[in-house]
Order: structure tokens, then C-alpha cells, then sequence
């Protein structure tokens, strides 16, 4: 049976389906907005881990069985692409199955399970979550237009049809300024400025939209930073009180920061080459990458939890976390209609769904910033979850996510009927 159920594809979940006029008055009313504000975090009680509340510990060196066909699966990858670190933890349900750092952080200095590493697409799958618990609610309707909201999206032509779901599964048609030539003729020189969330939308806010809002899919990081803009606006929380309050302490997720500054909590190191010379990127600002309170560095042990918890939909409803799976991108996105390179087709077996990807029915996040890669994944048939983090070394292909193919390699020994890749 599909993971993705009978639901109806375009469809939002029944517990929603009330006047569209009252829903969007609810939305843009200061009445709604001081409600959302006062609703309670998740009631759901943080999730069990061996790992919450403590420090990331490393299993014992394996000696059979599948925790020892991971770590030399690991082992061979690290030496191959010429990482100077792979740190994994696999978990089977709640069961730890592995959990390894190999190598080293920095010369002679060794990875540890406990190092820091950013994951800014992870907080994308959060924010997610957050606006879906908001729509279960009636809180918000995820098909009102956002521009009562934000009047500055107002700034590029037809954006005024562009509503919360399409912020939230990437079919606005807004510019990714991640690719955007000019942006990154300014990032690439000066890779400690600081970035406002303004900044970062003014190069997307100079485009046309690619399509017309919800006709086809593309990825755009300018619908995440409008997307945490759009929950401040909500709730009247700041976002980062937001996922704390609905994500990381639900979850039990204690070694989890958010700062969209770049100070980051010891043990970290990164490297890159993207620069064309080997060098380190462990402070490299990251407030360009996504909404300010959730650009997000976590430790592998945290990552495996919060792989797992969205995997399942812990924070939502049956059929909320079936929405956020496929909310409606099935049958969009024709890449013959964008410019090149930009739209993706989405599948049954490959799409992007409410804050997520979904490959062959694992749920994937896997974030990448300027020598930081990492993969979050989990198969709901196995209870499946792996997490992985890499950094580079001076022969490492720069701007490839060795994380993802580590975890494919690894998902692909596991569970071979479930390619990740």
C-alpha cells in the first residue's frame, strides 16, 4: 500500500473545510492573529531517546550484524570521496543501531557524535509543521493569500496569488535567489556579512514570477524566509520562540540552537573549496539561508530524533501528516514551462511535499551550507531513521552532499526495496 494513502491529492484534510470568506477573515483579522498567539504548544510529550538530555555517546566499536555493515559502508565512503569526517546514528524505531563519528574535525583533532553542524533545511520541515498545527486548528486557511499579511511581496506582479500552501510546498513561482547571479556575486567575496531577511528578498522581489502562482513547482528559498515571516505574523511569537516552544521541546531536542548569526556551540569545524582554495567555513555567516529564527545546528543524535519525529508526524494528526507527505504536487511541476533547470517534475515516487521530500516513501531533509552537509531520513514501513554528517577534505568535490550518499548507501544494504537515492 502507498505510504500516501487514498487521500485526494489537492485536497486539505476534511477537519479544515469551512467558508473560505470566514477562514480568510480569520486569518487577516487582529482578533485571529492575538488567538494564535495564546494557542498551546502541542500537547504531545516529548519523545523517548536514550540521547535526550545528555550527551551524543558513541556506540562500541561493532563487531557483527547490521551496525557493522553500516560502519564499513561509512568507513569506505569517507575514503573514497576524501571526507575528513562521517558522523551517523541509524536507529531502528527508539532502538539505537549505530551511532559513529569517523575521522577527524580538523587535523589532529577527532570527530566526535557530540559535534555541532548546521541544518538549515531541517528548520524548513519545522516551520512546516508549525503552520500545519496552525490549520488543524482553524487558526489560519492555508489557501488565504498571504499579501494582507506581507504587503512586500505586493513588489513583484501576480504575487498577490500566492497563498500560505504554496509558500509552504515551494509552488509560488518566487525567484530562488540562492541561484540568482547578483546574489551570489555578493555572497561569494564577503562570506561573513550578515544578511537582513530583507537583503535576501529584494533579488527575487526584482524578478517576474517564473509561473503563475500554484501552476508548477519549483524550489525557492525566498517561500522559507516568507514562511517564518508569515508565522511571526500569525502568532505574534518570534520564530524562534516558535519552534522552541512547538518543535524542539516537544521533541526533547536539548542540543538543537538556533542563531542566524555564526557563532555555534564547540565541538564544530567545516572546510570547503567552493572558494576555489581549501580552507575553513566553520563561522561563515549563515543568515542568507532561510528565515532568521530558524536557521538551525543540531548533533547527530538530535538529527536521528527529529528524522524520525517529522518521519512520523509526531507533532500532527493522522491526516495532517498524510497532507504534509503530499499536499498536492503530485502532477505538478513541468519542467517545459520554466527556464531551464528550475522546475522539477514531482512524482508518487519523488516530490516534494509541505516542508519536505519524500523519495520512495522516505521522508528526507538534507541541508547543505558552505562545507556543512547532512541528511536527515526515515522509512515509515521499517521505523527506519538515518542521519548523517559530513565535512570535507582538501581532495573532496566541493558542493556535493556526501551526507546523501552515505545514508543512500547505507538505506540501499538496509532496506534495498526503498533506494534513496
Amino acid at each position: 500500500m502507498s505510504l500516501l494513502g487514498d487521500m485526494t491529492l489537492s485536497r486539505t484534510p476534511r477537519s479544515s473545510r469551512t467558508s473560505r470568506s470566514s477562514r480568510t477573515a480569520a486569518l487577516l483579522g487582529v482578533a485571529a492573529l492575538a488567538a494564535a498567539a495564546l494557542v498551546p504548544v502541542a500537547s504531545t510529550p516529548a519523545v523517548a531517546s536514550s540521547d535526550q538530555g545528555r550527551a551524543c555517546v558513541s556506540s562500541p566499536e561493532p563487531a557483527q550484524g547490521a551496525a557493522l555493515q553500516i560502519l564499513k559502508i561509512a568507513k569506505a565512503d569517507q575514503q573514497q570521496f576524501g571526507l575528513n569526517s562521517v558522523i551517523l546514528k541509524v536507529t531502528k524505531g527508539r532502538q539505537n543501531v549505530l551511532t559513529k563519528a569517523l575521522g577527524e574535525s580538523m587535523t589532529g583533532v577527532p570527530a566526535d557524535t557530540d559535534m555541532q553542524f548546521r541544518t538549515g533545511s531541517v528548520g524548513i520541515a519545522y516551520m512546516a509543521t508549525i503552520l500545519l498545527q496552525l490549520a488543524e486548528k482553524g487558526i489560519v486557511d492555508l489557501d488565504a493569500p498571504v499579501a494582507p499579511l506581507l504587503p512586500k511581496v505586493l513588489q513583484v506582479k501576480g504575487a498577490d496569488k500566492i497563498t500560505l500552501r504554496m509558500l509552504g510546498n515551494s509552488t509560488s513561482g518566487l525567484h530562488d535567489y540562492v541561484i540568482d547571479p547578483d546574489f551570489l556575486a555578493a555572497l561569494e567575496p564577503h562570506p561573513f556579512r550578515y544578511w537582513t531577511e530583507d537583503d535576501v528578498l529584494a533579488y527575487p522581489f526584482h524578478h517576474d514570477l517564473w509561473y503563475a502562482p500554484g501552476t508548477n513547482w519549483s524550489y525557492s528559498h525566498a517561500n522559507f524566509v516568507l514562511e517564518g515571516e508569515a508565522l511571526e505574523k500569525i502568532t505574534g511569537v518570534p520564530l524562534d520562540q516558535l519552534l522552541k516552544q512547538r518543535v524542539l521541546q516537544p521533541l526533547g531536542l536539548d542540543h538543537t540552537f538556533i542563531d542566524a548569526k555564526p557563532p555555534i556551540t564547540d565541538p564544530v569545524h567545516a572546510f570547503t573549496s567552493e572558494r576555489g582554495t581549501y580552507e575553513e567555513s566553520t563561522f561563515w555567516n549563515p543568515s542568507w539561508t532561510t528565515a532568521h529564527g530558524a536557521i538551525l545546528t543540531q548533533n547527530i543524535c538530535d538529527l536521528a530524533t527529529s528524522a524520525r519525529a517529522i518521519g512520523t508526524g509526531r507533532l500532527l494528526s493522522p491526516a495532517w501528516r498524510q497532507f504534509q507527505l503530499n499536499p498536492g504536487t503530485v502532477g505538478l511541476g513541468d519542467p517545459s514551462k520554466c527556464p531551464p533547470g528550475i522546475c522539477r517534475l514531482n512524482t508518487q515516487a519523488a516530490h516534494y511535499g509541505f516542508g519536505v521530500q519524500v523519495v520512495n516513501t522516505w521522508v528526507v531533509q538534507n541541508p547543505s551550507f558552505s562545507g556543512y552537509f547532512a541528511v536527515q531520513a526515515y522509512l515509515p514501513s521499517q521505523d527506519l531513521s538515518i542521519a548523517v554528517n559530513t565535512t570535507d577534505g582538501p581532495t573532496t568535490t566541493p558542493n556535493v552532499n556526501y551526507a546523501q550518499t552515505v545514508a543512500t548507501d547505507i538505506a540501499a544494504a538496509l532496506a534495498p526495496a526503498y533506494p534513496l537515492g
